[in-house]
């Protein structure tokens, strides 16, 4: 199915305004937060072009996993993950993609003391935020959730506010959708970022100057905003994921102590968090998953989920993407100079943020302000720092 045959989500002239008149953006990067944010300003009057070097969801998006939650213990964080999920529920139907509700847990196992007070602790804080978020022990994650293995469980954290979505239907409904709405989509082109003034310019050396130029282009980033003399503290590293039969209609889950993530799909599950803990080349890292990958996750996660097949008879599919990490962990979201945006830097939980990021990011294009935490400002570009999985816990 190609670009244009994905069903649209529904523009109506209620939904469409002209705060953004007079406004030109262009917005590189056809991933979730690129495409939403040229959703957002195209339904606000702007005129929006959307590049892409490749198809919509081309990039990381189109590997990610697809996991949703609002299991944050930072207020911040909490907060634009919930917003992203009720987007998420509001733009999802029988026309456009499904959001499948589906608990989410996180757990530690006996022995790990250090995760299990991490998990008690982030339980506490999530509660005192309004997150709806329950810690139970083995024996009730048992009994509420059959599927899983529990005897080795010390302690699990339980959030309702949590579901599942194919990331590229997603991203290609919000396309069409920002089409729908005005904007212009190019993908298959390649083109270059400059500034004084903001510019984009296209392979055939045409100049496209614009009020302003949203880069949203995953782990190549960094690469696009260094050729225009911007250097950003952002590393990409290289993850890796697969599909395998089993019987699990939910949870998702966490496994802290064994290091992976696992969530239903159509064809059993989905598991990965086969993390490189070095930069990774965007433009020429390997595509597939390593040859012992495999092997070694499907025998860990068999561990959690008993039903799993037995190894290559079980296997669908493997692959690997990229994330990006920075020095804090937290993203670079926002006006980096007069007329550039940036947002890159999610340590893998950019596709659950999606719909808050890019809402948040086509307001403050629109109209100013930022998220203070988020400031790409806030780093000089050049630090030194480590590559972090980013679904580790934080030990106390």
């Amino acid at each position: 199915m190609s670009d244009a045959d994905e069903p649209a989500l529904a523009v109506g002239a209620d939904a469409l305004t002209e705060r953004g008149a007079g406004l030109e953006v262009a917005v590189v990067g056809a991933g979730a937060i690129g495409a939403t944010a040229a959703y957002d300003l195209a339904c606000e009057g702007a005129t929006v072009t959307l590049y892409d070097r490749g198809s919509v969801a081309s990039g990381a998006t189109g590997r990610a996993a697809g996991i949703c939650y609002d299991a944050f213990a930072d207020g911040l964080d909490a907060e634009i993950a919930g917003d992203a999920i009720e987007r998420f529920r509001a733009f999802s139907s029988d026309d456009t993609f499904s959001f499948v509700e589906c608990p989410y847990v996180w757990l530690a196992r006996e022995g790990d003391g250090q995760r299990a007070d991490a998990i008690r602790d982030q339980v506490r804080r999530m509660q005192d935020n309004g997150i709806v978020a329950l810690e139970i022990d083995g024996d009730a994650l048992a009994e509420r959730f059959p599927a899983l293995r529990t005897d080795d469980v010390a302690v699990a954290g339980i959030a309702g506010g949590a579901g599942y979505v194919d990331p590229t239907a997603y991203t290609a409904c919000l396309a069409a959708a920002a089409t729908g709405a005005g904007a212009t989509l190019e993908t298959e082109t390649t083109v270059d970022v400059r500034t004084d003034p903001t510019r984009v310019v296209r392979p055939d050396g045409e100049v496209h100057e614009v009020d302003a130029v949203l880069v949203a282009a995953g782990a190549r980033t960094k690469g696009l905003l260094a050729d225009a003399g911007i250097s950003l503290a952002v590393k990409p590293y290289r993850v890796q994921a697969l599909v395998a039969t089993a019987d699990l209609a939910e949870p998702m889950c966490y496994d802290a102590t064994g290091g992976f993530y696992l969530r239903p799909h159509a064809a059993g599950l989905l598991a990965g968090n086969g993390t490189e803990d070095r930069e990774a080349d965007p433009d020429a890292y390997e595509r597939d998953a390593d040859p012992a990958f495999a092997d070694g996750l499907l025998e860990r996660v068999s561990h959690r989920v008993p039903s799993i097949a037995d190894g290559e008879h079980g296997l669908e599919r493997a692959w690997a993407g990229l994330c990006t990490a920075t020095p804090d962990r937290d993203p670079l979201v926002g006006r980096i100079r007069d007329g550039l945006y940036v947002a890159t830097g999610f340590q893998g939980h950019g596709f659950m943020r999606a719909p808050a990021i890019g809402e948040r990011l086509a307001e403050e294009i629109l109209d100013g302000g930022r998220i203070d935490a988020f400031d790409p400002t806030r780093f000089r570009g050049d630090e030194a720092f480590d590559v972090v999985e980013g679904m580790a816990l934080d030990p106390n």
